[in-house]
């Protein structure tokens, strides 16, 4: 399975529009266009298709846990 798909099942299953994406990705500081997004969700076959590279789905991942949880508390050391 392809990050391209990978990352189209996870827009559904969550009901992510490309707005939501793009906020996820700015969560963990990552910058991303709609048209960039569109063209990711575009089929293979199709000349604007863009592949998604590990960077942009590891992003996305690592925003995800950000956007659903919150962000992480700082750790308080005990003795």
């Amino acid at each position: 399975m392809s990050n391209n798909e990978i990352l189209k099942k996870l827009r559904v299953a969550l009901e992510l529009n490309t707005d939501d994406i793009i906020k996820i990705l700015s969560l963990v500081n990552f910058k991303a266009t709609k048209a960039e997004l569109g063209d990711m969700f575009r089929s293979e076959d199709h000349p604007n298709y863009k592949l998604c590279k590990d960077q942009i789905l590891r992003n996305f991942l690592n925003g995800l846990v950000i956007y659903k949880r919150g962000p992480r508390e700082p750790r308080t050391e005990t003795k």
